[in-house]
């Protein structure tokens, strides 16, 4: 049903008030439907119009009739009530004052208009002239169309016109603004006959579906304000616009537009200049298949196309067509099928793929050797190693039949031309596809430049190699050496496996790909390399190093773990002879240094990891480690440990020793911290007892004197030796040396 309003200039309404108001309507009225309309209700003449119009002038007022919704109206115009008003110039009002108008507006549920085009409306029959003298105004239980516009004679019209290029560029224009959901087209003319006939074929030329969305109004004089999609005004009114922006059209003198135009515009066009409805009526039933929005006529208009023989259509628009079979090639007429089975060998792929695809459905062999013209075109056509790959996989899905020899010929092709999409390539697609492209890609690094291989062989392209298996980087070691290289330096867990293969490979260059994959070796890989490939550990210069700077990268805590003392052992059987054996029995001292609980034997472990030969740095972290952890034993223990070293080692050891101390215990200062006591203390006992045994190591002792002469420290030491009278003894005679001697 529909529901009718009246709105003018009354002396006495409803309401019982006098001016602009409602003054009939349908009783009954939805919630919310008279504050719907009513922003629509305005009427101004235009600029050039009588001031003072008599009866025969107001005929010549443009009538200003408009589609939209009348609530809910979102900015495309999608939602709400279908609402139509025509709105027409009174002139005087109730007290003599010019500027009064007349709307009647009719409000309709969505579907009262099912199947009917707005514009189809105008003029109707259900129009009233002027203001009922009721306040009542009935349903409207149907909506009978006006008799103005006729296709055959608005297509008459367009030819007498030689209208056609300009309907073109309309339709275009229209269905960007549609598709953008914003905007507005600006019809300028004279007559609003002919600019209601314009929207008339605009409207036409649409699905039903899509001209519910094309919002109108044949007269405005705020077209800049209008909120309809297409807005009639006159040549005066736009002369006063402000801004002149968007697309206009001057009706009297509409300009060709045919070349820029899309295909659905060019194609609706040429089914009005040959009156071909049939088609007019394909178009919106193709496009309302595919939710009938701008888009979607072009997909209907390339399929119309391809159907009709037309030579014209792009790959673009085969491609968007082969989407729309796809997704509702059950819904498609099935006479369109057969025009398409038969123009299969000149298709691209994609739309050749998809009429095969329904055609197999239909038990429609015959597609099938139509297809490889198309397959082996698409193949040549497409970029790169991925294109082909994934035209070839498109095939292998669609169930036709693929040359594997072929595929390789041009994936061997690409590759030796450089081309740097191989991931992309191998990705996924079907396992005869990956396979004749992976033998492709082979065979053209075989023949190709180091420039080409580079380009090819990326990171994500060896993983890909890799993956596919020793088999085939074997039959060329180059390639392999190469990708396993690309594998072993950036997967850690992979390196010694990757080492195997390399190993097997037996190809030039080895030591340079070991040197690569293998930095920062940690002391569980070499473990494991020594046990799976001990000679190979001996021949290969870099292997056999390994050992050494996965010692050296030790932190000091791990130089005694069961792990690393294990591999000592190893590389001490396997590799006795080298840097890797020195660097062994290094640790293996520094071990033994702090596991014997003998001191002179522990004095013997600090020699030999000092003469060990062991590599500088790990000689050196290894001896500061060994010196820190010793000088946490007691003083008995520390004193034997130095009367039992060598005088080199003595020396260092001490320093060592030294070093620990704070800088004001070093420096012989006070005050210092308990803890800074106690350890400077310890370490004058340590010279002290040194001195009963008659052994004297110059650095500690110059320190020990230092310290010990100063009041604080010397009252300090006298008390920490209150119990021992011989080292009290000694302490004295350490300080008489020192006050009456030259120093140090």
């Amino acid at each position: 049903m529909a529901w009718q309003l009246h709105y003018t200039s009354a002396r006495r309404g409803p309401t019982g008030r006098a001016g602009f108001q409602f003054v009939a309507e349908t009783p009954g009225l939805p919630d919310g439907l008279r504050a719907g309309v009513t922003p629509f209700l305005s009427y101004r003449p235009p600029p050039g119009a009588p001031l003072s119009p008599d009866e025969g002038e107001l005929r010549d007022f443009p009538l200003a009739f408009l589609y939209d919704r009348a609530d809910g109206r979102t900015e495309g115009g999608a939602e709400g009530r279908p609402m139509l008003l025509q709105s027409r110039y009174l002139g005087r009002d109730y007290s003599g004052r010019y500027g009064n108008f007349f709307t009647h507006a009719v409000v309709a549920d969505p579907d009262e208009l099912e199947g009917l085009r707005p514009i189809e409306l105008w003029r109707a029959p259900i129009w009233a002239a002027a203001p009922a003298e009721s306040e009542e105004l009935p349903e409207l239980d149907d909506l009978p169309p006006g008799a103005a516009f006729d296709p055959e004679m608005l297509a008459e019209w367009l030819a007498g016109e030689n209208a056609f290029g300009a309907l073109a560029g309309l339709l275009d224009s229209t269905i960007g603004v549609l598709g953008r959901g914003h905007g507005r087209i600006v019809l300028v003319g004279d007559d609003v006959e002919l600019i209601a006939r314009w929207i008339a074929v605009v409207s036409y030329s649409l699905p039903v579906a899509a001209a519910s969305r094309l919002t109108f109004v044949t007269y405005s004089a705020d077209p800049e304000g209008a909120a309809q999609r297409l807005v009639g005004t006159t040549p005066d009114v736009w002369a006063t616009a402000q801004r002149h922006g968007g697309d206009v059209f001057f009706v009297g003198r509409l300009a060709a537009k045919t070349a820029e135009a899309g295909r659905f515009a060019r194609t609706a066009a040429e089914c009005w200049r040959t009156m071909d409805f049939a088609g007019l009526d394909a178009l919106g039933e193709l496009a309302l298949l595919d939710s009938g929005e701008p888009p979607a006529l072009e997909r209907a208009a390339g399929l119309l196309a391809l159907c009709r023989g037309d030579a014209s259509v792009t790959p673009e628009e085969e491609e968007a067509v082969a989407a729309l079979l796809t997704r509702h090639g059950t819904a498609i007429p099935e006479s369109i099928w057969h025009d398409l089975v038969r123009g299969v060998p000149a298709m691209g792929l994609d739309l050749a793929l998809a009429v095969h695809g329904w055609a197999r459905k239909a038990g429609a062999a015959d597609v099938l050797p139509r297809l490889a013209p198309a397959i082996s075109a698409a193949l040549t056509a497409a970029p790169g190693l991925a294109g082909a790959a994934r035209v070839a996989g498109r095939a292998h899905d669609a169930g036709a039949a693929i040359d594997p020899a072929e595929v390789s010929a041009i994936a061997a092709e690409r590759t030796a031309a450089g081309a740097d999409d191989l991931s992309a390539a191998l990705d996924g697609g079907p396992a005869q596809v990956r396979e004749a492209v992976l033998s492709g890609v082979l065979t053209g690094l075989a023949g190709s430049g180091e420039d080409a291989r580079e380009a090819v062989l990326t990171d994500d392209a060896c993983d890909l190699l890799y993956a596919a298996g020793p088999r085939h980087l074997h039959v060329m070691p180059t390639v392999a050496v190469r990708v396993l290289v690309s594998v072993g330096r950036r997967r850690r867990a992979e390196r010694p496996v990757v080492t195997g293969h390399l190993l097997d490979l037996n190809a030039p260059g080895l030591d340079e790909a070991f040197d690569q994959i293998w930095a920062a070796p940690t002391v569980t890989e070499c473990a494991e390399l020594l046990a799976s490939h001990p000679d190979a550990m001996t021949a290969h210069r870099v292997l056999g190093v390994l050992p050494s700077r996965a010692f050296t990268r030790l932190r000091p805590e791990s130089l005694t773990a069961e792990e690393t003392l294990r591999l000592a052992d190893q590389v001490r059987t396997a590799l006795p002879d080298g840097p890797a054996a020195r660097d062994a029995a290094a640790v293996k001292a520094h071990a033994e240094a702090l596991s014997i609980e003998r001191p002179e034997r522990a004095a013997r472990a600090l020699g030999s990891l000092a003469a060990a030969g062991a590599s500088p740095r790990l000689t050196e972290r290894a001896f500061e480690n060994a010196a820190a952890r010793l000088a946490e034993r007691d003083p008995r223990f520390r004193t034997a440990l130095l009367a039992s070293a060598t005088e080199a080692i003595r020396a260092e050891v001490g320093e060592q020793w030294r070093a620990r101390l704070s800088d004001r215990a070093r420096a012989g200062r006070s005050p210092l911290r308990q803890a800074e006591t106690a350890q400077r203390n310890e370490l004058v006992e340590v010279v002290l007892r040194l001195r009963r045994r008659g052994i004297t190591e110059p650095g500690l002792e110059a320190w020990a004197r230092r310290a010990a002469t100063r009041w604080i420290a010397s009252r300090q030491l006298e008390s920490y030796f209150s119990g021992d009278r011989e080292m009290r003894a000694e302490l004295k005679r350490l300080i008489a040396e020192a006050r009456s001697g030259p120093g140090d």
